[in-house]
């Protein structure tokens, strides 16, 4: 779903723009003219989840350069779209602009170029939209579809050199099964929880086999199971993750997990936010 643009301060609104630059440098220092990109925007700490949302980062998109094609919701048109937004826009959707957390992985030049090829392909990228959006969609459904499934299913339709067309979200879903991509679990705190979320907005469990509902595991496409399938698939990746606080940025290149807190170990690369 699109951020909503809650209002925030200068001096947060400066931080959070000087985190985007640090992004875009990474970006520009990989020598790729692709990376996939996730963001931790919505607050999904109560599932165990630190990133929300995904993207693919494009140096020569059309709208600006390194701009993240994704989809969102169209809250007007109460329907899923595709949007392209610079890397700005990208960083200034998280919750809470205190602090900040975005992931890229770069690829190999044969997958890197079969999926830059993939995303910029308007009509693929159009088949592989569903009609109606859930944030918890069913990742081998096509009744529903959420931004990070349609990540995963345009990297199958790269990957598997998948013509699209009527069927593309089937042939990719396929695709993905057969290869042994494994959608999340998102694991429910309580059936209260899984209850109480057939309330929400744009929330549906409708689509989720009911052995997954009962077990409070549901099969739902999230940034981690992407970086998951895509580091099986292709070992090489070369994997950033940068995070923020009030203080600092922190770039971690090829190492372990940054994790919510945003703490530098030996190798990090720190930028002061204070000066």
């Amino acid at each position: 779903m699109l951020p909503r643009g809650s209002k925030i301060g200068a001096a947060e609104q400066d931080r959070v723009l000087r985190f985007a630059g640090g992004v875009k440098a990474e970006l520009e220092r990989s020598g790729q003219r692709v990376a996939l990109i996730a963001r931790a925007g919505v607050d999904l700490e109560r599932f165990g989840l630190l990133y929300s949302h995904a993207g693919v980062a494009l140096r020569d998109n059309p709208g600006s350069p390194w701009g993240v094609r994704q989809l969102y919701y169209a809250c007007e048109e109460s329907r899923p779209r595709l949007f392209d937004q610079g890397i700005s826009g990208f960083a200034l959707g998280a919750d809470a602009p205190g602090h900040g957390h975005v992931s890229l992985l770069f690829l190999p030049d044969e997958r890197s170029a079969l999926l830059e090829q993939a995303a910029l392909d308007k009509p693929l990228a159009l088949s592989l939209l569903a009609g109606q959006y859930s944030a918890n969609a069913y990742a081998f459904g096509t009744r529903y579809q959420n931004c990070n499934q349609w990540v995963a299913e345009l990297l199958a339709s790269a990957w598997g050199r998948l013509e699209g067309g009527e069927h593309a979200r089937k042939q990719s879903q396929d695709w993905l099964r057969a290869q042994g991509y494994a959608a999340g679990p998102v694991r429910i705190p309580s059936h209260l929880m899984m209850f109480a979320g057939q309330f929400v907005p744009l929330v549906h469990v409708d689509d989720h086999p009911v052995e997954d509902i009962h077990a409070l595991a549901l099969q739902v496409s999230i940034p981690e199971a992407i970086e998951r399938f895509v580091r099986q698939q292709v070992p090489q990746a070369r994997h950033v993750e940068l995070c923020h606080d009030t203080q600092r940025i922190v770039v971690r290149r090829d190492g372990p997990p940054l994790g919510a807190e945003c703490r530098a170990m030996a190798g990090d690369e720190v930028i002061d936010l204070a000066s």
